[in-house]
């Protein structure tokens, strides 16, 4: 879709180009789409123009997406090409917005106002000779996103003080700080407002919800946490919401969708930052939505990024080993999913809304959660001596379907799903309690989940693979829970044809190390063949992490260059995996699925696994 080269020239004062270097000193380029190369692009571009805007690194993709916000565009999925990440912009007149883009479309509040709107307990402007009435336009925790107009919140993280960027973000554009620190911050210039405040996390999270006029009070909100099957449990959940008739949104790993039309949600991260989740959800009320789905991670409830989400209904998956790196041990990753339920009970009041936690007897979590009662409970699960109010009969299982009688108390629910494996069973009978609890009817129920043929990247076949005589399958496992499910799933599929499961893994750098043997144990106990490869390395030697993987591949009797192989380049890993699969085998390639970057050091390179 585009050309191959992005021509230097400068731009001229006419141009949506011109616009964008102020805000971004040369980090974007801007390409507008005429009529002639509409045509070529189809029928969909000649309702309006085209703003295309190429940068080379994800912060400056999210400053893109930032700034086109302000501006009211609508962004379009990005994609990938010689090196560089595409935002394309979609919109009636969408050229003739940007080039006239006013102040009244850019939202914008005074520091005092958001300020009382946000109601910090013990927050307190520091002003020096600064006013009040300074306009906030955006707010950042990362100085890396700050923009013009711009609040900056100087985040204490685990690592770094944020007060040490405040230089960064003033050079950026921002016009006001938050911390911590009881005092204004030395050098900090006397024209610039510094607020105190007592939590900065929860600084963040209350500032971006007044900011955006705390859009989750306007809708119907359900959390879906858990260790595996988050993406997919909120997408079913979505899609039966959609089959209702609900005007639905989702913001999940995959992507957000907003009023039919579908984002990217960025890189590695599954719940967005403050400031973005309640960007995402005014983009819904904007939009007319009446419920949102927002899969939710143990980091985001740790980290206050959800505090001013007005959950109502809460959903756990399952809760295993994963994250230990931050949370130390499991009580700590349970009481941090725990967070989710216990909101519920102090979360805003919807009329007509009841508040309801969707948990599951069969996991670990259920007697933590159990304990947690907001106004209703449904429990789910297939052992019957647990006593669930949905659980599945019936299940029968084929390569790339499931079929099961859903027994709820409202009625009997012969399902169909496109999606395999018994993993899915429970995924679905979370997304049938959350919806049932919301009023949806059977009919809907079944429509919802009959409708869901793939979901990116989970288990998702390359049927490029096929005229080879062998499966080729890409998931998203990266736990050892996940890694199990997924394994037994394909020796399943590959017995009848008494075919081999070889998986190509790797884990992440910087992240739980504890995880690395136990899948390699996973591995050793579930595949024939395993490639110990990279999936985000970061500052770690890929070496390093695959030799503590290795591990756990030897203490189940694995041998080196006969059962497992370490290759660090992850193409020629899965170049090798295919070179060793014959007929009626099945290679899965686990760990990185949708992700569209690979990070090496501080870098994310372009990525794509299929």
């Amino acid at each position: 879709m585009l050309e191959k080269n992005y021509p230097p020239e400068p731009a001229a004062e006419d141009q949506p180009e011109a616009i964008l270097a102020e805000f971004f000193n040369r980090n974007g380029y801007v390409r507008v789409a005429n009529k002639k190369r509409r045509d070529q692009l189809g029928k969909k571009y000649k309702k309006g123009c085209e703003v295309r805007i190429a940068v080379t690194t994800p912060d400056d993709l999210e400053k893109v997406r930032q700034l086109l916000y302000a501006a009211g565009f609508k962004p379009g999925k990005p994609f990938k090409k010689h090196s560089r990440i595409v935002q394309p912009i979609y919109g009636k007149q969408a050229v003739d917005r940007f080039l006239t883009m006013k102040r009244k479309e850019r939202m914008i509040m005074e520091l005092s106002k958001l300020l009382s709107e946000a109601a910090i307990p013990g927050a307190r402007i520091l002003k020096g000779n600064a006013h009040e009435q300074v306009e906030i336009t955006h707010i950042a925790e990362n100085s890396r996103m700050v923009q013009p107009g711009s609040l900056f919140v100087a985040v204490l993280g685990s690592v770094d003080d944020g007060h040490k960027f405040i230089p960064d973000a003033l050079n950026r554009g921002a016009v006001a700080v938050a911390g911590t620190r009881e005092e204004r911050p030395q050098g900090l210039p006397d024209s610039v407002p510094y607020v105190h405040v007592p939590d900065d996390r929860e600084a963040v999270a209350l500032f971006s919800a007044a900011f955006f006029g705390y859009p989750s009070r306007k809708l119907q909100v359900i959390g879906v946490t858990g260790t595996d099957g988050k993406t997919t449990t909120s997408t079913l959940i979505h899609s039966i919401l959609i089959a209702a008739g609900r005007k639905a949104g989702l913001i999940s790993t995959i992507r957000a969708e907003i009023g039919g039309q579908s984002y990217d949600t960025g890189f590695h991260v599954t719940t967005p930052e403050a400031f973005d989740v309640q960007r995402y959800l005014h983009e819904m009320v904007d939009a007319g939505t009446d419920v949102a789905v927002l899969e939710t991670t143990s980091h985001a409830l740790d980290q206050g990024r959800v505090l001013c989400v007005d959950y109502d209904v809460a959903v756990v998956t399952n809760v295993t080993h994963e994250h230990m790196d931050w949370h130390g041990n499991w009580d700590n990753y349970m009481a941090a999913k725990a967070r989710l339920f216990e909101a519920l009970s102090s979360s805003y009041r919807k009329p007509g809304t009841p508040k309801v936690a969707v948990i599951n007897a069969d996991d670990k979590s259920y007697a933590w959660l159990k304990k947690i009662r907001p106004d209703m409970q449904w429990v789910y699960g297939l052992d019957r001596r647990q006593q669930p109010d949905i659980t599945a009969e019936e299940i029968e299982y084929t390569a790339d379907s499931t079929r099961f009688v859903a027994q709820t108390p409202l009625a009997d629910i012969p399902i169909k799903m496109h999606l395999p494996g018994k993993h899915n069973v429970y995924n679905a009978m979370a997304a049938i309690g959350a919806t049932l609890a919301l009023g949806v009817s059977k009919e809907a129920v079944q429509r919802g989940l009959e409708a869901v043929e793939q979901i990116k990247g989970r288990m998702e076949w390359v049927r490029e693979a096929e005229p080879l005589g062998f499966d080729m399958v890409v998931d998203f496992a990266h736990t050892p829970n996940g890694l199990e499910k997924t394994l037994e799933l394909a020796r399943q599929l590959v017995a009848p044809r008494n075919g081999r499961v070889i998986v190509v893994f790797g884990a992440a750098g910087l992240r739980d190390k504890t995880k690395r043997a136990m899948m390699g144990r996973v591995a050793g106990r579930l595949a024939d063949l395993t490639v110990i490869t990279a999936e985000d390395p970061r500052t770690e030697r890929v070496e390093d992490i695959a030799a503590e993987i290795a591990s756990g591949l030897e203490t189940e009797g694995r041998v080196q260059g006969v059962d497992f192989w370490q290759v660090p380049d992850r193409a020629e890993a899965i170049a090798f995996s295919i070179q060793k699969a014959q007929p009626g085998d099945m290679v899965i390639t686990c760990g990185k699925s949708h992700e569209s970057s690979m990070c090496y050091g501080s870098d994310e390179l372009p990525w794509d696994e299929f």
